[in-house]
Order: structure tokens, then C-alpha cells, then sequence
């Protein structure tokens, strides 16, 4: 199997982002990047309750007459 070139580049590591922290000395690119962190965690927080709903569903399908 062959490695791709960008592979092989150092990646940079992921931004810490902490809720209420200054944000007054980020760049603009900084807090594009933070909107970004924050909207990846709005979608896994989404796709962890919608997985629960299933899990719910499901059980009360299983114990309800």
C-alpha cells in the first residue's frame, strides 16, 4: 500500500478550547478554527443523543406490551 505524501507532513495538533475562555487575543483564523472545534462537538453531542433515543426506542419495544 502506498503512503500519501500528506501522510508524512507533521500534523498540527488540535486546539484546546475551554467554554468562557479570553477569546480577545485570537486572530481571525483562530476563532474560525474554534467555530469549527465547537460545531464538530455540537454534531457528536447530537449524534450521541440521537443514538440514545434509539437505544430507548428499542428497549421500549422490547419491555412494553
Amino acid at each position: 500500500m502506498a503512503i500519501d505524501a500528506e501522510e508524512m507532513l507533521p500534523r498540527k495538533p488540535k486546539q484546546d478550547v475551554t467554554i468562557g475562555q479570553d477569546i480577545s487575543a485570537l486572530s481571525a483564523a483562530e476563532l474560525e478554527e474554534r467555530i469549527r472545534i465547537l460545531e464538530g462537538e455540537i454534531l457528536r453531542a447530537r449524534d450521541a443523543i440521537n443514538r440514545r433515543g434509539i437505544t430507548r426506542s428499542a428497549a421500549d419495544a422490547i419491555f412494553k406490551r
